[in-house]
């Protein structure tokens, strides 16, 4: 099984504050996909799968992985990107929590 190197792991977890609105986050998380900086990317919804340790009280999740820190940083203030928050996360979702993690 290969081992992810020299990976930039970015994940972003969103709660609607309607729930009506999915398909418009969802269609707005999609415009991120032409971004150059990205490697991988993943637009998901909660599996179907029930263990305590397993929050499933997000509406819509955001995986990306990245080449570098660097990378990530150059997404951030891409202006795609920062469309994307303004017009579709900063007023459809109630709290939007983001992991970032790096290789050891």
């Amino acid at each position: 099984m290969p081992i992810l190197q020299n990976t930039f792991v970015h994940h972003v977890h969103f709660w609607l504050n309607n729930k009506a609105d999915k398909d418009q986050l969802i269609a707005g998380l999609n415009t991120l996909i032409p971004i150059p900086h990205i490697r991988h990317i993943h637009i998901g919804v909660p599996a179907d799968t029930n263990r305590d340790v397993i929050d499933r009280s997000y509406d819509v999740s955001l995986l990306i992985l990245f080449d570098s820190p660097e990378a990530q940083e150059a997404y951030q203030v891409d202006p795609t990107h920062v469309i994307f928050a303004e017009e579709y996360a900063k007023p459809l979702c109630s709290k939007v929590v983001v992991v970032d993690s790096v290789n050891i």
